[in-house]
């Protein structure tokens, strides 16, 4: 009899995505807004504006 693999498959896009969800879940629950601001979405998520965005010279 073969043993039993005890390995596991770990996505770790898919685990730092749902983090994030959570993350904004929170947040959404402690805000008393109907909803969370871009900006406080940002500060959420921990994104500096700007940062990332190209230049348009491609």
């Amino acid at each position: 009899m073969a043993p039993i693999s005890t390995t596991t498959v770990q996505d770790h896009v898919a685990l730092a995505e749902i983090e994030l969800c959570g993350e904004l879940i929170i947040a959404a629950s402690a805000t008393q807004a109907d909803r969370l601001s871009a900006d406080r979405i940002d500060e959420v998520l921990n994104v500096i504006p700007g940062a990332g965005a190209g230049t348009g010279d491609d």
